[in-house]
């Protein structure tokens, strides 16, 4: 466990490297602060001898002078160290943060599968304020107060060694409590920070859900389940809290035995003349003071176990290797013709079969349509072309190349998606729409909208194209968020289109609209089209019927309905009226 810390905060400290000359600025502030701690501890002697027992009043007018300089050279000591090693401290986790966001884009869909999205949230977010907050801390109290402890330390040898052999006597078994307190203090870290992950994922969940909360009236019921992932949050926080707060207590207890110690060998060697007061007041001064960093470095070690429980949360993201990536060798796809080939698909959700033995051709230009009930492998099929998902056996090839072997970047951009669930930014409407071409000019995102007649209602809006359309889309209609979703499609001009359930939430006067606009999105490519209303699919080249990951039957659809088979009995529910 203590390798494991340890490799943690090295790498931690890597990140620092770029930023050596705050950390070497920072230094020298902390020598400054040292210098004038020390300094302070061996006035002391000259103060009570030479001044309060000797009684030479003329040092007397220098004693302001020297505290307000002493004063001012610390404070801008201080003030340099703090702002080099904060500021340090946030460019080091801005660093982390930016690597984390930029790792978590490159995983795959099967790990978002697996992980909520507000679990995702909480590492970004909640773990990462968790080390920035403890990266500034521990790099500012810890250069600062180790330098003291080690200048105060020098100071009382130098006074008395013996005296000094006392007073840290009681310093080895402050060890083995502060030890503990640090490795609960990981623990119920890590544990808080899970848990604010899942209240996290409650907060997007509630938001993102609030008008399916609104109209079935559950206010009451998210407002308790909120409640009870606060509390549950609250227990570990509080845990954490009650052996930080230990800490400075436990301190005090065991240095109130080296003080007491000092003291009463101390004054003896006063009485016995062999050291003057001046020199037990110094040498007091120096341990004293010394005391004090020896607490905050106790805590800044509680700093530390928090930064790396919740490093190790970062960290274990970090380390996540993606499951689909580009191979060593990959290759660039050109512009391809379309052809899309499944020879003998296989797939799996881990141990839960979906797909077996999938194969089919799709020609360039064909539109090939997949119908079937819920639940028979529609979705993870098309998922497939655009590897979201590689299959456990088989292949999947454009124009003859299977697409393993091509780099990602080539596949996504010879392929368009237009999702049942459309997603929108809260941006204008020209920057939603240009997202399917990130360098498109003005001209093509309005030919674009054009084409998915989209113009119609956005040259209607007091702002055109430049209108801000809020969250996910919010003040556009269903089937005007279609459009723009087809817009953005059709500014993408890939040679291979897939369209999974792209009118399934329309209703019919939205859904002849957007009907018109996939005519021109279809036009010349090759497309895969998931629809559960067959009237949508009947002038298809192609028809897959498919049923538990399998595919039934394939033809046209008067074809399919000469058949006695499932198309035909899926074909007879929805019009049998």
């Amino acid at each position: 466990m203590k390798s494991q810390s340890l490799n943690v905060y090295k790498r931690l400290l890597t990140y620092s490297r770029p930023y050596t000359w705050r950390i070497v600025l920072a230094l020298v502030g902390s020598l400054g602060v040292v210098a004038v701690d020390v300094a302070t501890a061996q006035l002391m002697k000259p103060l009570v001898d030479k001044i309060v027992i000797a009684k030479d009043y003329l040092l007397v007018n220098l004693v302001p002078f020297i505290i307000i300089g002493m004063a001012i050279f610390k404070g801008f000591s201080r003030y340099v160290q703090e702002y080099a090693i904060k500021t340090t401290g946030q460019l080091i986790v801005q660093d982390v943060r930016n690597d984390l966001y930029s790792h978590s884009m490159g995983l795959s869909m099967k790990y978002y599968v697996r992980n909520s999205t507000g679990n995702m949230m909480s590492r970004i977010l909640n773990d990462v304020g968790v080390m920035q907050r403890s990266a500034a801390d521990v790099l500012v109290d810890a250069i600062r107060e180790s330098f003291t402890l080690i200048g105060l330390t020098i100071s009382a040898f130098y006074s008395d060694w013996r005296l000094a052999c006392v007073a840290f006597l009681v310093l080895p078994l402050a060890l083995g409590p502060a030890s503990v307190i640090g490795r609960k203090i990981k623990e119920y870290t890590q544990r808080s920070q899970a848990t604010l992950g899942d209240l996290t994922a409650v907060l997007q969940e509630s938001f993102s859900g609030v008008k399916v909360i609104k109209a079935f009236g559950t206010e009451a019921y998210e407002t308790v389940r909120f409640q009870a992932e606060n509390l549950a949050f609250y227990r570990f926080i509080r845990k954490t809290l009650k052996y930080d707060a230990a800490s400075a207590p436990v301190i005090e207890i065991l240095a109130s035995l080296g003080i007491a110690g000092i003291f009463w060998y101390g004054l003896h060697r006063v009485i016995s003349g062999a050291i003057t007061q001046g020199d037990l007041f110094a040498f007091a001064a120096s341990v004293l003071m010394m005391y004090t960093p020896v607490k905050r470095l106790i805590k800044v070690n509680n700093q530390i176990q928090r930064s790396i429980g919740a490093a190790e949360r970062v960290f274990e993201v970090l380390d996540e290797v993606p499951d689909i990536s580009d191979r060593p060798d990959a290759k660039t796809l050109g512009r391809v013709r379309g052809r899309v080939e499944f020879d003998r698909v296989s797939f799996a959700y881990d141990d839960e079969p979906v797909l077996h033995e999938i194969s089919l051709r799709a020609e360039p230009g064909e539109v090939v349509a997949l119908v079937g009930p819920s639940g028979s492998g529609k979705s993870t099929l098309v998922g497939l072309i655009t590897r979201f998902y590689d299959p456990q056996s088989g292949a999947i090839m454009i124009d003859g190349e299977d697409i393993r072997l091509a780099t990602l970047d080539s596949l996504k951009t010879n392929i368009a998606l237009v999702d049942q669930e459309t997603f929108l930014f809260n941006d204008t409407i020209r920057n939603n729409i240009r997202y399917g071409r990130r360098d498109a000019t003005d001209a093509e995102v309005e030919e674009a909208a054009r084409l998915a007649y989209a113009d119609e209602f956005i040259n209607q809006l007091p702002e055109g194209f430049e209108s801000n359309i809020g969250d996910r889309g919010v003040r556009l209609s269903g089937g005007q968020r279609q459009r723009i979703c087809i817009a953005r499609a059709i500014l993408r001009d890939a040679p291979v289109l897939i369209l999974d359930e792209a009118t399934s939430a329309l209703d019919t006067e939205s859904e002849a609209m957007v009907q018109k606009a996939l005519a021109n999105l279809m036009r010349n490519r090759t497309t895969f089209v998931i629809a559960h209303r067959l009237s949508t699919v009947m002038h298809a080249d192609k028809i897959l019927v498919l049923q538990d990951g399998r595919i039934e039957d394939v033809g046209t659809h008067q074809e399919l309905l000469g058949r006695s088979g499932l198309y035909r009995t899926l074909y007879d529910m929805q019009f049998q009226e």
